[in-house]
C-alpha cells in the first residue's frame, strides 16, 4: 500500500497550491448500515489534497478499490479530491474484532497528512418478538392509563410509535397523552374516547414490527339520579299506593361498568280521605204546645257530620206543626182556643184515621194474594226461543274436533249424576269437597234472558230460604248437606269424588342439568348446566299445593294469581340460580296491578320477596302475558299474588260448559264453570268432571273480568221450549264480585237443569251468556246429542306424550357449545361495548340488571331465563336475530387488525 502511495502522481504545475496548508476534509465518512446483502458506499472529500486513501480496521484499502475524482471549487480556486469505497456484507461478517467494522480517510498534501473520523459499518436487523407487549386494561373514567412497550432488539435501535384503532397517537396534539422516551404510553386522565385497541409499532431501516393489540376499556360505574316526586295516590279515596322512581343514569353504566345497587322504585301505602256525606241525627222530642198553638222539634247534621268535602244534609233542621188539630190559630192577647168545639174535632179526627187504616189493610191483603197467585204459576221468563218456538229449524252439530276434551258421542250415556233444581243456584261445587268449597249465603237475582240482553237494571230479588219444609218438583233434599252448611245455601248432591292426588313431579339431576314439568299446570323448573357440582346428584321435586293457599291476605284485596309451588329438596346446593315458570291469570298491560312474589318461611308464614317492579339481587322476575319466569337461588314454597291498584285491573277467567244426563233419562244438566285462566285451575275442573261423567260441550273461552266491583251473570238463552222444559227462576244466575275476584284458583260453577218432553228429543241447542255487569261478555254455543253422551276418559289421556323429566342437553334449546361461545363473548367487557348488558337489552331483558351483575356468568343466567321464556314455542330464531343485530352494529367499527379473531356471530 505504501508503495502505491509513494508512486502516486504529483500535483500538476498548472494547479495553484497553497503553501503551508494541511488537507482539510470537506466531507468525512459517515456511519453506515448494511441492509440485507446490499453493499454500502463510504466517501470523503478533502482540499488541498494530493492523495486520499481509506484505512479500514487498521489496514490500508488497496488503490484499485478506490474511486477518485477531482474538481475545482469555484469560490476558492482549490482542487477538491473525492474518494469512495464499497463495503460488502461479507467483509463485515468476516471481521472479528473487539470493535465494530470501521474505516477512516487519510489525505496527503505537501505539508503532511490529515485523518478523518472513524465511520462504523454494521449489519442492520430487527428481531420479530417484542421484549414486552402492551397489556389490555379496564380503567375507570378519569383514571390513569399506562401502557408499557419494549420493542424487539435491532440495529439500529427501533423507534416506537403508538396506534389506536390503526390511527397514530400523537402527544403533540393532546396534552393528556405522554409518549415517553422509554416507549411507554401514558394517558393522565382516561376519557371515554380513550377506549380502543392500542398497538405498539416498532420500526428501523430494515423492518417494522407490530405488538399484540391491547384493549383499553374506559368504563363508567352507574350512578343513581335523584328520586322523582312521590306520585299521586293511586285511588281517589281509600287505601292506595304512591310511587317514586330513579334511574341509573347519573351516569349510566357504560362499557361494563357496575350497575347501580339498590332499588329503582319505592312504594308506600297512602290513604286518601273519602268524602263523607252528612246525615241527619234523630229528631228531638216535640216541645210543649206554645201560646201560638204550635210545637217544634229539631235535628242536627251529625250522623255523620260532613267531612272531607262531603255533601251537607238535605232537608230542614227544624220542624213545626199545629198542636190543636188546626182549631187554634196564632193566639194574641185577645184570642183564645174555643172550648166548645174540642170534643167534636177529636171525634172527626179519630174517625178519619180509622177509615184510613182499614183502607190500607184491604190493599195489603189484595197485593199479598196477587203475589202468592203469581208465585204458584211462575214468573214472566222470556227468551228468544219462546217467541219462535215451534217455527225454528235446527242444525245440530256433533262434538268438535281438535280439543281432546271435546269427545265424540259414540258411547252409551253415563247415568251417574242426576239432580234438578227449581231455584237459581250459584255455588262452588260441593261434590268434590276438597276442590270446591261452599260459598256463603246466596242472593240470586232472577231476570229473563230478554232482560239480560237489554241490560235492564230493575229485577226481582229472591233469597234462598233456610231448610224449607216442602220442596218444589225436581229439588231433592240432602239433609246432610243442609245441616253442614250455613243457612241460606243450596248444595247439590253427587257421588263423592276420590281424594285428589298430590301434584308432584320429581327427577334425579346432576351436573348436566335438566327440566321438570308438572303436566297441564303451566309449572316447570329448569336446572342449568353446571348448577349442580360434578360427581353430585340430587333428587329434585316440584309440588303444587292443592289445598287453599294462605299466601294472599284480605288486606288490600290481594288475590292469588297462580298456583302455590314448592321445589326442593331443602338442602339443595346450587352454584347458579334455577328458572321456575308459573302461569298466572292477570292482564299485565298498564300499571293496574301491584304483583308480588311471596315465599313461605319456616314457621309457615308468608313473607314478601319482591315486587315484580323492584330492583333487587335476591331473585329475578320476568312477567309476560301468561307466565311468570323466576330466577331463584333457594328452594322453598313460592306464590304470585296481586293487588289491584285501579278498577281497570283485569283478571282473566276461563269459561267452560259441561253436560251430562241425570239420574232420570229425561233429565239433563248443564254446568258452567268460571275459573282463573291458568292451566292448573282448569285441570281441577277437568278432574272433577271426569269423575262425574261430564262432557265438554264447547271450546273453553276467555273472559276479561274487571276489578270494578260488579257481579258476573250467567244466563241460558234460546232453549227450544217445545222440546225442553227449564224450571222457573233458573234462566239467569249470578256470582257476586267477591266470589269471582277472590276465587284464588278454586273453580266456581252454576248449573242449569233441563227436562226433555219426550224420548224422541235427542238434540240440545242453546246459548250460555256469561257477562260482567258493565264489563265484557262471552257466548258459549251448545250443540250436543243427548242420546249418545259419554263421560271424559282418564285425565292422563288429555295430554298424551308429555315428558315430565328431561335430563342433560335435550332439556335446552341452545346447544352447549353455542352457549359457551356466547358466554365467552359477552361476559368480558370490551371497547366495542359487546358485553352481557347489550345481550340482555337485545333479548328484551332491560330491568333489574343488577341481579345479573352479581352472577359469575351473567350471560349464562340471561340465556337460562331466555330458555325458560321460550320453552313452549321457542326456537333459536329470536336469539339468532338478536346476535345478528349485535354483529351488524359492531361491523361498523374500525377495521380489525390482522391478529384480531373472526367475529363470533359469523
Amino acid at each position: 500500500m505504501m508503495d502505491a502511495i509513494s508512486g502516486s502522481d504529483t500535483l500538476p504545475d498548472s494547479l495553484p497550491s497553497v503553501a503551508g496548508t494541511l488537507p482539510h476534509f470537506v466531507q468525512e465518512p459517515e456511519d453506515a448500515y448494511i441492509i440485507k446483502s446490499n453493499p454500502i458506499k463510504l466517501r470523503c472529500r478533502a482540499a488541498p489534497a494530493l492523495q486520499i486513501f481509506f484505512k479500514c480496521n487498521g489496514d490500508w484499502v488497496h488503490q484499485n478499490e478506490h474511486e477518485s475524482r477531482e474538481h475545482v471549487d469555484e469560490s476558492t480556486g482549490l482542487k477538491i479530491r473525492e474518494v469512495m469505497i464499497n463495503v460488502s456484507r461479507q467483509q463485515v461478517e468476516d471481521f472479528h474484532g473487539p470493535e465494530d467494522y470501521w474505516c477512516l480517510c487519510v489525505a496527503w498534501s505537501h505539508l503532511g497528512t490529515s485523518k478523518s473520523r472513524k465511520a462504523t459499518v454494521r449489519i442492520a436487523y430487527l428481531r420479530k418478538n417484542f421484549e414486552q407487549d402492551p397489556q389490555g386494561k379496564e380503567v375507570p373514567i378519569k383514571g390513569m392509563i399506562v401502557l408499557h412497550c419494549r420493542p424487539p432488539e435491532g440495529v439500529p435501535a427501533a423507534e416506537v410509535e403508538w396506534l389506536k384503532n390503526e390511527e397514530p397517537v400523537s402527544s403533540l396534539n393532546d396534552d393528556n397523552i405522554d409518549t415517553r422516551a422509554d416507549h411507554n404510553l401514558i394517558i393522565n386522565e382516561a376519557r371515554l374516547s380513550d377506549s380502543g385497541n392500542y398497538t405498539c409499532l416498532a420500526s428501523n431501516i430494515v423492518a417494522k414490527r407490530r405488538s399484540a393489540s391491547a384493549t383499553v376499556v374506559v368504563f363508567v360505574n352507574g350512578g343513581w339520579s335523584l328520586w322523582t316526586e312521590w306520585s299521586a295516590c293511586s285511588v281517589p279515596c281509600g287505601r292506595g299506593v304512591q310511587k317514586r322512581s330513579r334511574t341509573c343514569t347519573n351516569p349510566a353504566p357504560l362499557n361494563g361498568g357496575a350497575f347501580c345497587e339498590g332499588m329503582s322504585m319505592q312504594k308506600i301505602t297512602c290513604k286518601a280521605d273519602c268524602p263523607v256525606d252528612g246525615g241527619w241525627g234523630e229528631w228531638t222530642e216535640w216541645t210543649g204546645c206554645s201560646p201560638e198553638c204550635e210545637r217544634q222539634r229539631s235535628r242536627e247534621c251529625t250522623a255523620p257530620a260532613p267531612r272531607h268535602g262531603g255533601k251537607l244534609c238535605e232537608g230542614l233542621s227544624r220542624a213545626a206543626e199545629n198542636c190543636t188539630g188546626g182549631q187554634c190559630t196564632q193566639m194574641t192577647p185577645h184570642s183564645f182556643c174555643p172550648q166548645g168545639m174540642e170534643g167534636t174535632n177529636d171525634v172527626a179526627l179519630y174517625s178519619g184515621l180509622a177509615a184510613g187504616v182499614i183502607a190500607v189493610a184491604i190493599l195489603v191483603v189484595a197485593v199479598t194474594l196477587y203475589r202468592r197467585n203469581q208465585s204458584e204459576y211462575g214468573v214472566d221468563v222470556i227468551d228468544s226461543s219462546a217467541l219462535t218456538g215451534g217455527f225454528q229449524s235446527f242444525n245440530f252439530k256433533t262434538a268438535r274436533q281438535g280439543n281432546p276434551l271435546l269427545l265424540n258421542s259414540s258411547m252409551q250415556p253415563d247415568l251417574t249424576v242426576g239432580r234438578t233444581y227449581s231455584s237459581p243456584i250459584c255455588f262452588q261445587d260441593s261434590m268434590d269437597k276438597e276442590l270446591f268449597d261452599p260459598l256463603p249465603d246466596i242472593k240470586v237475582k232472577v231476570q229473563s234472558s230478554f232482560m239480560v240482553s237489554l241490560g235492564v237494571a230493575d229485577r226481582a230479588e229472591y233469597h234462598v230460604k233456610a231448610q224449607p219444609k216442602t220442596f218444589p218438583r225436581g229439588l231433592t233434599r240432602d239433609s246432610s248437606s243442609i245441616d253442614s252448611r250455613k243457612m241460606g245455601l243450596l248444595t247439590p248432591t253427587a257421588p263423592t269424588s276420590p281424594t285428589k292426588a298430590q301434584l308432584r313431579t320429581m327427577g334425579m339431576f346432576g351436573h348436566l342439568g335438566g327440566r321438570l314439568v308438572v303436566p297441564n299446570t303451566g309449572v316447570s323448573v329448569l336446572v342449568p348446566h353446571g348448577a349442580i357440582a360434578e360427581d353430585t346428584s340430587w333428587e329434585m321435586y316440584v309440588v303444587i299445593n292443592q289445598d287453599e293457599s294462605s299466601a294472599h291476605t284480605d288486606e288490600g284485596c290481594e288475590v292469588l294469581l297462580g298456583p302455590e309451588v314448592t321445589y326442593g329438596p331443602p338442602g339443595l346446593s346450587l352454584s347458579c340460580p334455577i328458572a321456575m315458570t308459573i302461569a298466572h291469570c292477570a292482564e299485565v298491560t298498564g300499571e293496574n296491578w301491584n304483583i308480588r312474589l311471596k315465599r313461605q318461611t319456616e314457621d309457615n308464614k308468608w313473607e314478601e320477596v319482591m315486587s315484580v317492579e323492584d330492583e333487587t339481587t335476591l331473585c329475578y322476575c320476568l312477567l309476560d302475558s301468561h307466565s311468570c319466569h323466576l330466577l331463584l337461588d333457594q328452594p322453598g314454597s313460592y306464590a304470585l299474588v296481586g293487588e289491584p291498584l285501579t278498577e281497570a285491573a283485569v283478571k282473566r277467567l276461563k269459561l267452560a260448559v259441561f253436560g251430562s244426563t241425570g239420574a232420570r233419562s229425561m233429565d239433563y244438566s248443564l254446568r258452567v264453570y268460571c275459573v282463573d285462566d291458568t292451566p292448573h285451575a282448569f285441570q281441577a275442573v277437568v278432574t272433577a268432571e271426569t269423575g262425574r261423567g261430564g262432557q265438554l260441550l264447547e271450546e273453553p273461552k276467555t273472559l276479561l273480568f274487571k276489578a270494578n266491583t260488579f257481579s258476573l251473570q250467567v244466563s241460558i238463552q234460546d232453549v227450544p221450549q217445545f222440546l225442553w222444559n227449564i224450571k222457573p227462576f233458573t234462566t239467569c244466575q249470578e256470582f257476586s264480585f267477591s266470589q269471582v275476584w277472590c276465587s284464588n284458583q278454586q273453580p266456581l260453577h252454576c248449573a242449569f237443569s233441563l227436562e226433555r218432553y219426550g224420548p224422541a228429543t235427542t238434540q240440545l241447542s242453546c246459548k250460555i251468556s256469561v257477562r260482567q255487569v258493565k264489563g265484557h261478555e262471552q257466548i258459549l254455543q251448545v250443540y250436543t246429542s243427548v242420546a249418545e253422551v259419554r263421560g271424559l276418559s282418564d285425565v292422563r289421556s288429555l295430554s298424551p306424550g308429555i315428558v315430565v323429566e328431561t335430563l342433560g342437553p335435550k332439556a335446552f334449546k341452545i346447544p352447549y357449545s353455542i352457549r359457551q361461545r356466547i358466554c365467552a363473548t359477552f361476559d368480558t367487557a370490551n371497547a366495542k361495548g359487546k358485553d352481557w348488558q347489550l345481550l340482555a337489552r337485545k333479548l328484551h331483558i332491560e330491568r333489574n340488571l343488577s341481579y345479573f351483575a352479581k352472577q359469575q356468568s351473567p350471560s349464562a343466567v340471561i340465556l337460562i331465563l331466555w330458555e325458560a321464556q321460550h320453552q313452549e314455542n321457542g326456537d333459536l330464531d329470536s336469539l339468532a336475530s338478536a346476535l345478528e343485530e349485535i354483529g351488524k352494529i359492531h361491523s361498523k367499527s374500525p377495521a380489525k387488525t390482522p391478529e384480531e379473531p373472526k367475529s363470533d356471530f359469523s
